[in-house]
């Protein structure tokens, strides 16, 4: 599989978001899921993207860093996967709120390690922004569990570009990943992916497929990327992957699956090529 820089790391093009296997309400049994981790290194993954708040509420909290460090540790050898989990967000009950204070994000990742089993977090990511926490204090935060040797590398999720310039002021070198949603039919966040193109900061698109399959996105987005799927015998969704990886080469997004078959279809489109007439046409499309 083609590869990409996160640091001083090299992964996979494309990742598996482990999200829905914690999330959904058809979410798949704990063997199914960890069948589809195991496809996902199976088929060359090597970056799973996780998060202590992925689970159905409170009760559960951190459902789906202990469901991928269970899976890893049943494949056997997996010291080439760079897991990337997050903190910051809190449930109350099934509600999703924040918390970006220092004390509570240093406990946060003292817990995710425990779960992940790990002495050091390869990729830890602040999970989205706390109106009721000065960001400076948060990015200070990251920083010490950088320092304290916690963390490895250190990202962001959900950031705009000024808020990217203080984190690396900040953090410094190990910041080196945001997250942030961007897809065919989501396009808001292109300024930030463009910065961190420039910074040489990987960009990882989160919920990558939205605009191209649901039945109430079937407008011009979705029309041409099935029409580029027709031409080239390929699923919309290996389409869509590839146009997020031609955008630059810092781009590495995470699919997210609950079916193993899904994710071995994702990690087949790091290879797809489009053509420059291809490409035109689904960046126009948005």
């Amino acid at each position: 599989m083609q590869q990409r820089r996160i640091g001083d790391r090299t992964v996979s093009a494309i990742g598996l978001g482990a999200m829905p296997l914690s999330t959904k309400d058809d979410r798949p049994s704990p063997a199914d899921a960890e069948a589809v981790v195991h496809a996902a290194l199976d088929a060359g993954v090597t970056l799973i993207d996780t998060a202590d708040a992925y689970a159905r509420d409170e009760a559960e909290f951190g459902h789906n860093e202990e469901l991928v460090a269970r899976a890893l540790r049943s494949a056997g050898s997996s010291d080439d996967v760079l897991v990337a989990t997050k903190g910051g967000h809190t449930r109350r009950g099934a509600d999703w709120e924040l918390d970006g204070s220092p004390s509570y994000l240093r406990r946060a990742c003292e817990a995710s390690l425990r779960r992940l089993g790990v002495e050091a977090i390869g990729l830890y990511q602040f999970h989205r922004p706390d109106p009721a926490v000065p960001w400076e204090e948060s990015m200070g935060a990251l920083r010490s569990l950088v320092d304290d040797g916690l963390v490895q590398l250190a990202g962001i999720s959900n950031a705009d570009v000024a808020q990217i310039d203080s984190a690396r002021q900040i953090v410094g070198p190990a910041l080196v990943s945001v997250q942030n949603q961007f897809s065919p039919g989501w396009r808001s966040s292109a300024g930030e992916l463009a910065h961190c193109a420039e910074l040489g900061v990987a960009f990882i698109p989160w919920s990558p497929f939205g605009g191209v399959g649901s039945a109430k996105s079937l407008g011009s987005t979705a029309g041409a990327f099935a029409a580029v799927a027709d031409e080239l015998g390929v699923s919309v969704f290996q389409v869509a992957l590839a146009w997020h990886l031609a955008q630059a080469d810092v781009v590495v997004p995470i699919p997210g699956a609950s079916r193993a078959e899904s994710i071995t279809n994702s990690a087949a489109a790091a290879d797809l090529q489009l053509s420059p007439d291809q490409l035109a046409r689904l960046d126009s499309a948005g």
